[in-house]
């Protein structure tokens, strides 16, 4: 049964509703003699929920040992809180076999769920305890490549979980399921590609010519996304998305190559059923991405359900240097709507980058400060603590404090700390971050994992007092990647400007820094390595140069993030630049003006120099504070 509080379609499983997932189920059931499944798949498709149907399968028709591996133990809770739980509650069949969860309860609890004949074990791929918990015949892994790639120094968890059913030989089921990631980095795609490489092949209404569905396929006019059709390869016929479930009930899967034993499958959210995920909706995601490298990725990666290819090589310094502007260096541009800076820590000195971040994540270079002396020594820090409270202009005519400054406290981690703890902190819950005063400093620390730009936060302080200092884990290797692609975007030319045209969101302004800071940002790049057999991405540091500016851009970066560039919503947006008075509301539309009144001199338009904005000047803003 399909609880109302998880699902769009609550009731009773109707697999008529998903077609596709009748042979994935079928060899999941003990008749089958297949042991390994991969299903790489796009969302809106039910991958989740074949999943979950195959765990009540095994609790009422065939009990045994199971484990279900999640990519965190957070959301392996999640998991059985949001989509379990109540899945054994509304089915009658199963509510019988598995007791309500309750704390004195250790034979079922929120990740532990015994019946008749065999126990279900919930864990996350981070805990290397959870994954050698016990044998286990059925292994359900959901979303593998968010897993992480080593657990506690123990090795690819993926290999850890499929030891635990190595004992049942022949009679072991394994089912991976996934959305991909990044090419030849992703998991699912390394099973998929090792496996028979199954596609869903559907009949056009017109001409009987089965097909798999392809984006490249669909067809709609200009601007119109929400008209979108779907052109059959054969003849040519435009189809509907109302001939979607007849396309569907007549399907089949076809394997395309032979097999390791593995059977695989893979299925884009083309194949969403009717009412769920469209072929317009696809459309559309697919004019939005366009506008973005980030966003394109997004939809490669959950509409077509296949990896999304990366470019490895650093940007050209050159090409970086060349577009830098004649805005002056501690001047804040008027597209900067609020300040963040990265520390970089080194044995003889502190480097310091202010940056300006804007709309669509557009951000300003405002300084870059070398602060030479002993970090050991509290002399270099005074100095850091005067730049964190100056006040830089903006060119609207006010001035802006930083609101967040990150810390590398990989390098003198107790002098960061010490300097650190006497400032105010952000606040992490589960609404995820919050800078709530101006010259909010976070201490942080680089991580190699790839799965989110701030990974989560751990306590310094021994005894965890309740406000004591906590430091903000930063994947460089997201940061990384995403400044890349931003430093790769096309510019509209001086044409296409002067017409009204935009920079790309993400676009990355420079002053007139030396050719050295342009060196040290592209300094690094990133390459796959074997390692344990299996491939990993890693970044690695031309020995020629130095990498301080592209590391202070990461900590900067990571500080918007803790200030809310990612969430922020069009109020907040429009409340920053109304503070700085560079707030300008779209010309209404349709509006026509009265002539004067006879004998009245007609107002003649004032000379505007187009290139020089006329903005009033204010006062720094100290009451009514929008940042807060």
């Amino acid at each position: 049964m399909l609880s109302p509080k998880s699902a769009s379609e609550p009731g009773r499983w109707r697999t008529e509703r998903t077609p596709y997932l009748r042979e994935i189920m079928d060899h999941l059931s003990p008749a089958s003699p297949v042991q390994r499944i991969a299903f790489m798949k796009g969302s809106q498709i039910g991958g989740t929920e074949c999943g979950n149907n195959w765990l009540g399968y095994i609790i009422h028709m065939a009990p045994g040992p199971t484990m279900a591996v999640s990519p965190t133990v957070e959301m392996a809770k999640r998991h059985s809180k949001q989509r379990l739980e109540p899945l054994l509650e509304d089915s009658p069949e199963l509510r019988e076999r598995v007791r309500p969860a309750r704390s004195r309860d250790s034979g079922n609890t929120m990740l532990s769920k015994e019946f008749l004949g065999g126990l279900l074990i919930l864990t996350g791929a981070n805990s290397a305890v959870g994954l050698r918990s016990m044998p286990a015949r059925y292994l359900f892994m959901d979303e593998i490549d968010a897993y992480p790639g080593d657990v506690d120094g123990e090795g690819d968890p993926i290999l850890l979980a499929e030891r635990r059913s190595a004992t049942f030989r022949r009679r072991r089921k394994v089912f991976m399921v996934s959305t991909p990631t990044v090419k030849g980095l992703s998991r699912i795609q390394r099973e998929f590609e090792n496996s028979d490489m199954r596609f869903f092949h559907v009949p056009c209404p017109a001409c009987d010519h089965y097909q798999p569905l392809r984006f490249t396929q669909l067809r709609w006019p200009e601007g119109e996304p929400e008209k979108a059709e779907y052109a059959c390869e054969a003849c040519g016929v435009l189809l509907g998305e109302h001939q979607k479930t007849e396309m569907l009930a007549k399907g089949r899967w076809q394997a395309t190559q032979e097999g390791n034993g593995t059977v695989g499958y893979h299925l884009s959210s083309l194949y969403s059923p009717v009412g769920w995920f469209s072929w317009s909706d696809a459309a559309t995601l697919f004019e939005e991405a366009k506008k973005a490298p980030e966003l394109m990725k997004g939809f490669v990666n959950t509409v077509l359900g296949e990896p999304y290819e990366e470019s490895a090589e650093s940007p050209e310094w050159q090409r970086i240097y060349e577009r830098r502007e004649p805005y002056p260096v501690g001047t804040v541009p008027l597209g900067g709507l609020f300040l963040t800076a990265g520390v970089d820590v080194q044995k003889d000195r502190l480097e310091c980058e202010v940056v300006a971040w804007g709309r669509h994540k557009e951000s300003w270079s405002v300084d870059y400060a070398v602060l030479d002396g002993d970090t050991a020594r509290p002399e270099v820090w005074q100095r850091l603590n005067l730049l964190l409270q100056q006040d830089w202009p903006h060119a609207a005519g006010n001035t802006m404090p930083i609101r967040v400054m990150a810390v590398d406290s990989g390098y003198a981690t107790q002098d960061v700390y010490g300097w650190v703890r006497q400032h105010p902190q952000a606040v992490w819950g589960g609404a995820g971050a919050r800078a709530g005063q101006p010259r909010t400093v976070v201490a942080i620390k680089g991580q190699e994992r790839d799965s989110a730009l701030i990974l989560g936060v751990s306590k310094a302080d021994v005894g965890g007092k309740r406000r004591g200092l906590r430091v903000w884990n930063v994947s460089g290797p997201v940061a990384k990647m995403e400044l890349y692609r931003w430093l790769k975007l096309e510019w509209p030319t001086d044409e296409a400007r002067a017409e009204g045209r935009g920079f790309p969101p993400g676009a990355c302004h420079f002053p007139q820094y030396g050719e050295e800071y342009f060196k040290q940002l592209t300094a690094e790049r990133r390459v796959t390595r074997m390692v344990r057999g299996y491939p990993k991405a890693t970044w690695e540091k031309d020995p020629t140069r130095n990498n301080e500016a592209l590391d202070c851009r990461v900590y900067a970066r990571a500080a918007a993030t803790i200030f809310g560039l990612d969430r922020m919503s069009e109020f907040k947006w429009r409340a920053l630049e109304e503070a700085l008075g560079t707030y300008q509301p779209e010309p209404v539309q349709g509006v026509e003006l009265t002539a004067p009144e006879q004998g009245q001199p007609t107002p003649q338009p004032q000379p505007v120099n187009p290139a020089v904005p006329v903005i009033p000047q204010r006062k720094a803003v100290k009451a009514n504070d929008p940042y807060l």
